[in-house]
């Protein structure tokens, strides 16, 4: 940016970055396109955009903070929503859009989940913001300081990051990232210009994904695909993993190499779970599913989650709907609590026994 930039009325966040040399702890970002990757490098690195144009998921805020960087008027940002829908890889490509080879010098780059106390406050951030910016042209450049989980700060941390933004607004530009906005004290909220990252789409992630598959000669067919979309839920980094997890694995991506890499239940064994629930006896069902369960190696944690979804297709009263689908969150939270797979297995099962007695008798 060519000149110093005023203090804004609007604010925002970011997430990743780099640190200045002397500084141990940050980190240097990629400036140019990253070097021909080995198999061994993440695709989730490999294919990370390295351009605000690459950034293919939501488009208006892209393009809202380009035209404010572009203006000269960017705003500190909060960037903030569920791991996986691009907040690093945004800040990162407009990092590189402003600096350019000098982004190493320009930005600090701080993962508050390791860096999160008052003392990285006080030293590096403070230290970095008050230090002489380097002259694009007339006038210094505006540098810029990146938080990634910016939640995971303790709450003095992040009183005191309140008076450094305040302090070297006019020379510094500050980017927050979190997943729990929450968790951001409200006077940094309001200090930063607030964009939410929404879980993915599945034509997006779809897209992303068969540049991909292309680039690395896969062998993936519809159905393979398919199962890559819906297990990730919206999260890119997640759909990438799984894919070189499962490419590693298996010569052909099908749709069941992509559910036995990751654990995760076939859909025609849920449909046939839900069939035992539905239609069998308590003692039948409950042996009969584990019996599945210990054969395929299935979490029951798993199984209650993908027949919560599989209730919405069957047809039954609205209010025996709602009953059934808090019978099983109330089961999904005692296993998170390690409670005994057995006994919750009983309660699953003893839940759709009731609502078939209800849905009998409503049709009755």
């Amino acid at each position: 940016m060519a000149e110093v930039i005023s203090l804004m009325d609007i604010d925002g966040e970011d997430e990743s970055s780099h640190s200045p040399q002397r500084n141990n702890k940050g980190k240097n970002v990629v400036v140019s396109a990253p070097p021909p990757h080995s198999k061994a490098t993440l695709w989730v690195e490999k294919y990370r955009p390295q351009s605000l144009d690459d950034v293919a998921a939501h488009r208006d805020i892209v393009e809202t903070i380009d035209k404010l960087a572009s203006g000269n008027r960017l705003p500190h940002l909060l960037l903030y929503g569920p791991p996986g829908t691009g907040k690093t890889s945004t800040v990162l490509a407009l990092a590189r859009k402003l600096y350019g080879n000098q982004l190493p010098n320009m930005v600090l780059e701080l993962n508050a989940s390791d860096d999160r106390g008052i003392d990285v406050v006080r030293q590096q951030i403070q230290d970095f913001a008050s230090t002489q910016s380097i002259s694009f042209g007339a006038k210094p450049a505006v540098k810029m300081i990146l938080l990634d989980e910016a939640d995971a700060m303790t709450k003095d941390a992040q009183f005191a990051l309140r008076r450094v933004i305040e302090r070297y607004t006019k020379s510094t530009r500050f980017a927050l990232i979190c997943n729990n906005v929450n968790k951001v004290i409200p006077a940094l909220q309001s200090r930063c210009t607030r964009f939410r990252f929404a879980p993915l789409d599945a034509v997006h992630v779809s897209e992303r994904l068969k540049y991909v598959i292309s680039a690395e000669g896969l062998d993936v067919p519809e159905s393979g695909l398919k199962a890559l979309v819906r297990l990730s839920n919206g999260d890119m980094r997640k759909a990438l993993n799984i894919l070189q997890s499962t490419h590693m694995a298996c010569e052909q991506i099908t749709e069941e190499a992509v559910y036995l890499c990751t654990g995760n239940p076939l859909p025609k064994d849920i449909e046939q779970i839900s069939h035992w629930l539905l239609n069998e006896p308590f003692t039948t069902a409950c042996k009969r599913i584990s019996e599945i369960k210990t054969r395929k190696g299935l979490a029951l944690v798993d199984i209650v989650r993908e027949v919560t979804m599989f209730v919405f297709k069957i047809m039954m009263p609205p209010e025996v709907r709602v009953q059934l689908i808090n019978e099983m969150a109330d089961i999904e939270y005692r296993l998170s609590l390690a409670c005994n797979d057995r006994l919750q297995l009983g309660s699953l099962v003893a839940a759709f026994t009731v609502a078939r007695a209800a849905i009998v008798a409503a049709v009755k």
